[in-house]
């Protein structure tokens, strides 16, 4: 798995439309593509940037080798002289991305891509498959790590996820939302990023009775002793054996840096309650209680809310496949291509009945707004690239769609910054010095910490503001009036 030549993963029609474009060679001209979301999952307020490290990896990688040109051949789809194009092909263009960990909003370009159209349109498949699932499940997991109030959250989801890749490279995004650790020992492998686990019911019952398999198992992990407490009977067998392994460890002068119990089945708030009862009662106030067993950010915030005693929490199938929103929607769209006697680019537009299916036109990028007295993210503005902004100047925003909504930000009284780094120019990844895994779920903490509360919320947050400059929502109006033919006389 770790050679796999990943080039072949694309739609067919990007490969027919680039044999199309190789035949008529003034059609292969440069273009701007954008690669954006239409809404948040899980009607959350935000999203977050996941899998530019895999879209990196798999453009610098991009190759045609001979078993990848024998399989085209073998399509008789193909002709020779496009095969042998493809034998030497490479990625020469520019690619601007939104970093990961960075929070990000509906119809912002997410990454902006800039290139001849063949190798824009091949890109096209695997740069969505990989941005759309780690984005999906970065912002679930920061869905569920904000429920659980700062207690540790473990992605455990596996032996559920779809496949190996999205096993590995979700749980790679969970932590980089928040979780403290994965289950996934190759995931941990590959990214060094904590893994964490404590033993199934199958340990319990391979031995004579449970008492004996919590004694083996303190016996290997003293430091990280977490025993499974649901095997038999959680409340009169599983706790109060585990409560008398704990006093068998401090009797022998054992103290453990973790230990405690995991709550696996029936009434998570009832029986850790009880079981915190207990602990207390025997003189373990700092044990840890940890619960798994279907979990999502809903039962979480419930549990909190009916007062359990929990303060870890293993959290799999749910995280994972992202159960209850499995698709991130995003798509690629272009923006502009460049007449090639001026250099310049040409605004491009999508245009449809669905209002949100317009699309932004031309060579953009985002500005992210701040209030400078709290740091909180008041909102984004897409402008077009020959742009600038200066906050010692005032800065008036307004609705692209209710334009009659406008906000006068004053001088001094906001900070801006631009949003997407360029990652690819020419070819070459510029984008060096990146981030580890443990180092962007960092970034992504501080990037939590500039939204509201009110953005943050699980049921109907406060939507955040994304406003399109005056220069780019008047670009956008005149090429929406002159394919309907109206004259701003008219208008």
């Amino acid at each position: 798995m770790a050679t796999r030549n990943l080039t072949l993963l694309t739609d067919l029609y990007e490969l027919t439309m680039m044999q199309g474009y190789f035949k008529d060679k003034t059609a292969n001209a440069n273009v701007i593509f954008d690669a954006f979301f239409r809404r948040n999952p899980d009607g959350n307020g935000f999203s977050i940037s996941c899998g530019l490290e895999q879209i990196i990896e798999y453009i610098e990688n991009l190759h045609f080798g001979k078993e990848e040109i024998n399989y085209l051949a073998s399509l008789h789809m193909f002709d020779d002289d496009f095969l042998d194009y493809l034998s030497d092909f490479r990625f020469t263009g520019d690619v601007y991305a939104i970093p990961e960990g960075t929070i990000m909003f509906p119809r912002e370009p997410v990454v902006k891509i800039k290139a001849p159209i063949m190798e824009a349109q091949l890109i096209e498949t695997a740069l969505l498959n990989m941005l759309n699932h780690q984005s999906l499940i970065a912002t679930k997991a920061a869905r569920v790590v904000y429920a659980a109030q700062g207690d540790g959250v473990m992605e455990f989801g596996l032996r559920r996820a779809q496949g190996p890749d999205a096993g590995i490279y979700g749980a790679r995004a969970a932590v980089i939302a928040g979780c403290v650790g994965t289950s996934n020992v190759l995931c941990g492998q590959m990214f060094d990023v904590p893994v964490m686990g404590t033993h199934a019911h199958s340990w319990i019952m391979s031995f004579p009775d449970e008492l004996t398999a919590f004694r083996e198992y303190a016996k290997l992990y003293p430091d990280a002793c977490i025993l499974l407490v649901d095997t038999y009977d959680t409340l009169k067998s599983g706790v109060p054996n585990a409560i008398r392994v704990f006093q068998e460890m401090r009797e022998q002068g054992i103290h453990s840096k973790k230990y405690g119990i995991r709550l696996d089945s029936g009434d998570l708030a009832y029986l850790s309650k009880k079981a915190k009862k207990m602990l207390d009662a025997a003189g373990f106030t700092d044990a840890v209680i940890s619960a798994s067993n279907d979990l999502d950010e809903n039962l979480i915030a419930s549990l909190k809310l009916q007062g359990a005693k929990i303060n870890s929490w293993g959290v799999g199938t749910n995280l994972i496949t992202s159960k209850d929103c499995p698709s991130f929607g995003g798509v690629y769209k272009m923006a502009a291509i460049q007449d090639p006697e001026t250099g310049n680019y040409i605004p491009k537009i999508k245009i449809s009945e669905n209002v949100e299916k317009i699309t932004n036109p031309g060579d953009k990028v985002i500005y992210r707004i701040y209030e400078k007295e709290s740091g909180k993210l008041f909102a984004d503005l897409i402008a077009l690239k020959e742009e600038h902004y200066d906050e010692s100047q005032d800065l008036l925003l307004f609705d692209p769609v209710e334009t009659w909504k406008k906000t006068l930000l004053k001088a001094g009284s906001y900070r801006i910054r631009e949003l997407m780094i360029p990652v690819f120019i020419g070819g070459k990844c510029v984008y060096r010095d990146r981030p580890t895994v443990m180092e962007l779920q960092e970034i992504c903490r501080k990037e939590m910490d500039t939204l509201w509360e009110e953005s943050r919320r699980l049921v109907n947050p406060h939507e955040v503001y994304v406003d399109l400059s005056k220069p780019l929502w008047d670009l956008k109006q005149r090429m929406l009036d002159q394919y309907h033919g109206v004259t701003i006389e008219e208008r």
